[in-house]
């Protein structure tokens, strides 16, 4: 029986939050927001999306319009990660920086191209971070003379994730799909109206994330729960993302770490001629390298590290547990941890100290978990 968190008038629900306890979701506050945690159960549904398909609300997320002549090359001046990479119908995963190289947020970044007489990015912010971080963006980039708008207004986020979401959207749309490539988006008509519609999502998986109006977004989740589609929470969007070794702000990454020590090394682009916030901190780690790293670890037998778990070599601590989980598709226990950067080689034996006990542990290559091309 669903049962939803008390009614706190400091919580935030989706439009779909009636639909979701009508489902059985099990409703919990998250980042401010009242969502499902569960509904069939955690391993039910991760497995669903990792061999068919899961359903998962996400309209807590932040979604803005950046608009103005230059609007990219404004935003180039807060991010490490080179946007001239991307063009019109593309998309790329990127993370906003304060002055000392710590990570404020990650984003996607979205081109939409010219849309009237202006450049118009579509952003994707956390859920945490999304009135700060709109804050902030309006801070740097208005006088510039660019315009942040918030583009879901009371839309419907969802993404459909897991195998068979490709080919159960282009029924729905009528449309090949076939060479919207990952990281792509388009427009689309979905439960009679535009959709946008990107080829991304948080779980490892293929799928879509899909923007919608308020009656659309509500049509298409009873249409496919309807059609049998696994509605999933909170706990398998957390496990699907650990094994996919996927950063969640605020525990594996935040204001103090920066893309070098959280091991986004891959979004810093120090080739690219452009200044942006956070440079020179990067530019001097690059040179004098990093203290630490966040490694991927797993653990022997079946006892799970936690957030916060402290990481020990040889008795003596070293790092701290990040994330961590029991991993339903490969039956261990796995973890994210910052770690001294000498003892960050994949193979280095390690512990993690749970509940007074050291328990065995090793650096492993990340992700976890890849799906079959």
């Amino acid at each position: 029986m669903a049962a939803a968190a008390g009614n706190s008038p400091s919580l935030r629900r989706t439009p779909l939050f009636e639909a979701a306890v009508a489902a059985g979701g099990r409703m919990v506050p998250f980042a401010g927001w009242e969502m499902a945690l569960q509904f069939s159960g955690l391993v039910e549904e991760h497995l669903a999306v990792r061999q068919r398909l899961g359903l998962f609300d996400i309209s807590h997320m932040g979604v803005l319009s950046l608009q103005g002549c230059g609007a990219k090359e404004a935003l180039q001046g807060l991010v490490p990660s080179d946007l001239d990479r991307i063009g019109p119908g593309e998309a790329l995963y990127t993370v906003l920086l304060n002055a000392a190289g710590g990570i404020r947020d990650d984003l996607i970044v979205y081109d939409l191209g010219v849309v009237g007489a202006d450049d118009e990015l579509v952003l994707v912010l956390n859920a945490a971070n999304t009135a700060a971080g709109t804050a902030w963006l309006r801070q740097q980039l208005e006088p510039c003379g660019c315009r942040i708008s918030d583009r879901k207004g009371d839309g419907v986020l969802l993404a459909l994730q897991g195998p068979a979401a490709i080919p159960l959207l282009e029924t729905l749309a009528g449309s090949d799909l076939a060479g919207l490539p990952r990281f792509g988006h388009r427009q689309l008509i979905l439960a009679g109206g535009p959709a946008f519609v990107a080829r991304t999502g948080y779980t490892g998986e293929d799928g879509a994330e899909l923007l919608l109006s308020r009656e659309q977004g509500l049509r298409l989740w009873q249409q496919l729960l309807a059609e049998g589609v696994q509605p999933c929470g909170l706990g398998a969007r957390d496990t699907l993302r650990l094994e996919a070794a996927l950063h969640l702000h605020g525990q594996d990454m935040d204001s103090s770490r920066s893309p070098l020590e959280a091991s986004l090394g891959w979004l810093v682009h120090l080739e690219m001629p452009h200044p942006f916030v956070g440079r020179a901190a990067l530019e001097a780690q690059t040179s004098q390298g990093v203290q630490q790293k966040l490694v991927g670890i797993r653990l022997e037998g079946r006892a799970i590290a936690r957030h916060g778990h402290p990481v020990l070599k040889d008795g003596v601590v070293v790092g701290q547990v990040t994330s961590g989980s029991w991993s339903p598709t490969l039956a261990e226990a796995i973890g994210l941890a910052y770690v001294p950067t000498a003892l960050a080689r994949p193979g280095t034996t390690l512990a993690v100290q749970i509940r007074g006990k050291a328990l065995p542990a090793r650096v492993v290559r990340r992700p976890f978990y890849r799906r079959n091309a």
